[in-house]
């Protein structure tokens, strides 16, 4: 969450705020930057085809409520972490805790949580078992992050279920 959606546990599957930044950002001609959150990219891992499109954008908007709806936020977590692609061909956290750490993602360390992180949202280009310098400074950024990020503990228990 500190890297992708810090305020995963505060919306209802639309980060409107980031939403905002993000066209300001471009509007300025900055950089382009995605304001997905994880329920979105849960959606459109989960029931949605890799190309990009409007057509898709809106059905990623149709299953991203739905999952809302049906799920409670650990649920959502679970299945963003067991799908989300970390590697060629390796998907889901346990999956690249395996391959390039030699262990079970339980069993994984904040650091190394923070580097897997890291690698998102391009984990093709850039790898947590040979990490760049850039990759490295991210993984700092993330380990400094989590602290200010609620866990899904926090939540009151009728919200989880």
């Amino acid at each position: 969450m500190a890297s992708e959606d810090q305020r995963f546990l505060k919306h209802n599957g639309f980060d409107f705020k980031a939403i905002e930044a993000a066209q300001k950002e471009y509007e300025k001609g900055g950089r382009r930057r995605g304001a997905s959150t994880i329920s979105q990219q849960t959606a459109k891992n989960i029931f949605l085809w890799p190309r990009s499109s409007w057509a898709r954008k809106g059905f990623e908007t149709y299953f991203t409520i739905l999952i809302e709806w049906l799920w409670p936020k650990e649920r959502i977590m679970e299945v963003y972490l067991n799908s989300i692609e970390m590697g060629p061909g390796i998907y889901g956290v346990e999956a690249v805790a395996e391959e390039h750490f030699g262990c079970h993602a339980k069993e994984l360390s904040k650091a190394n949580c923070a580097l897997i992180a890291a690698t998102l949202p391009n984990p093709i280009k850039f790898s947590s078992k040979y990490p760049s310098v850039y990759i490295k400074k991210r993984q700092r950024k993330i380990i400094s992050q989590m602290k200010f990020v609620p866990k899904l503990e926090s939540l009151p228990k009728e919200k989880q279920e």
